[in-house]
């Protein structure tokens, strides 16, 4: 019996999980594997499951269909998966927001986020689609073992919103367990119009560093400024000369972002408080444009300080760095075609570089193999249009990361099943 997708979807939809807490998603996900018959391993990388499909040209499969984990686990043998090998991704994490699409099946769970707190948890960035597409995908190209050969290993990741996902499989030993891929393969849903694939050679998407940075003042009384060194005004003044990097420092036609997504300062208003701390965002298309970027926040954040007299420096602590995503030239042409034959010429397009950062590009430079990471659309075509000729897209269509984020279910899980499945099968013999 095939599997209800729509069903899959809502359910993970209405059961979202934060980072490396994805335990319930990852059994879902790897149960629907097993009965596809794939060999299965959970908790790699925290939890993280991986799925693997042996497909020899010739001969019955060697795969039982309900072994747990490789048959290799003592060491990989390369000759006992057939090539080529194909890694596919799907990351499953979800995100402390609280859901307002007002749909019947919207997020109305809660957990508890590694500071401690209670949070509103919701699948804002469509982790959940990519999932139900890649068991789709999964599901046809079993069904189609018969027109293809080779080894396919299936990736649901998690962490991917912590930029820590990846690094943690791969740090994990996946690599030395399972079979070096000839490509990796993944995609991400996003408000362009569903039925439409973005997709293009060389950096899909920017690199990006996440900052802590922590201002240190002199706490006191509120109404003793004087007898203060104030890290509320130290923050706000940081704040807005940070601006001043990407419209001032950086060339209009280059692409910078700088983003204070978090001030945490105080307790009460008539306390002064001794510290405030900044969460950063930044993002960059390039190792030069990384460099100067970097450079110009310490710079601006040590000034600052001085400025306002702090009698400690300023600490600034690196949460993650994520590399650009950067497509491969010949893989991404061949992905390309494929997606045109299966959704036809107008369905594919250069959708320019994203400013979002990804992790998926660690399993391919760590592999040393081509990369080709596309998006999807999940916007009702007719409300996009609606949208564009009104200009008001990015009013009116909300975007990854928004309370209002939803994609249409149909028929953005059938493109993505089908994106995912036709890329796959482009490079499995």
């Amino acid at each position: 019996m095939a599997i209800d997708l729509e069903a899959l979807y809502i359910d993970l939809h209405q059961h979202p999980e934060l980072s490396f807490q994805e335990t319930r998603t990852a059994g879902i996900a790897a149960q629907h594997l097993r009965d596809l018959g794939l060999e299965v391993e959970e908790g790699v990388g925290v939890t993280g499951v991986v799925g693997v499909l042996r497909n020899p040209s010739t001969g019955p499969s060697t795969n039982s269909g309900t072994q747990d984990g490789p048959s290799t686990s003592s060491g990989t043998q390369e000759e006992d998966f057939p090539r080529p090998v194909v890694w596919v991704r799907a990351d499953m994490d979800a995100l402390p927001v609280e859901e307002q699409t007002g749909l019947a099946y919207a997020s109305t769970a809660k957990g508890v986020d590694p500071a401690g707190t209670t949070v509103p948890v919701m699948h804002a960035c469509g982790h959940d689609m990519h999932v139900t597409a890649m068991i789709g995908a999964v599901e046809k190209l079993v069904a189609e073992r018969a027109e293809w050969s080779g080894t396919l290993v299936v990736l649901i990741q998690p962490a991917e919103e912590y930029g820590a996902g990846a690094r943690a499989m791969l740090d994990d030993g996946l690599l030395a367990r399972y079979p070096k891929p000839d490509v990796v393969l993944g995609q991400h849903v996003t408000p362009l119009p569903a039925g439409i694939i973005g997709v293009r050679s060389g950096t899909q998407m920017a690199a990006s560093d996440g900052l802590t940075v922590t201002l240190h003042g002199r706490g006191g009384h509120g109404s003793r400024p004087h007898a203060t060194i104030d890290p509320v005004v130290m923050a706000a003044a940081t704040v807005m000369r940070l601006q001043t990097i990407a419209s001032r420092e950086i060339d209009p036609q280059g692409v910078a972002v700088v983003t204070v997504g978090s001030i945490h300062a105080g307790l009460k208003n008539n306390i002064i408080p001794a510290e405030a701390k900044l969460e950063l965002s930044l993002r960059y298309p390039n190792e030069d444009a990384r460099e100067k970027v970097l450079k110009s926040v310490e710079r601006i954040v040590r000034a600052e300080a001085m400025a306002s007299g702090a009698e400690r420096e300023p600490e600034i602590h690196t949460q993650h760095t994520l590399p650009a995503t950067i497509n491969d030239e010949e893989a991404t042409a061949r992905v390309s075609s494929a997606l045109r034959r299966a959704l036809g010429d107008s369905a594919v397009v250069d959708p320019g570089m994203f400013t979002g950062s990804e992790d998926v590009s660690w399993f391919a430079r760590d592999a040393e193999v081509p990369l080709v990471f596309w998006f999807w659309g999940g916007v009702d075509p007719a409300r996009f249009a609606e949208a564009l000729a009104a200009g008001t897209v990015e009013k009116d269509i909300p975007t990854n990361h928004s309370p209002f984020f939803a994609p249409e279910i149909h028929p953005t899980i059938e493109v993505g099943v089908t994106a995912m499945s036709a890329a796959a099968r482009e490079f499995l013999a």
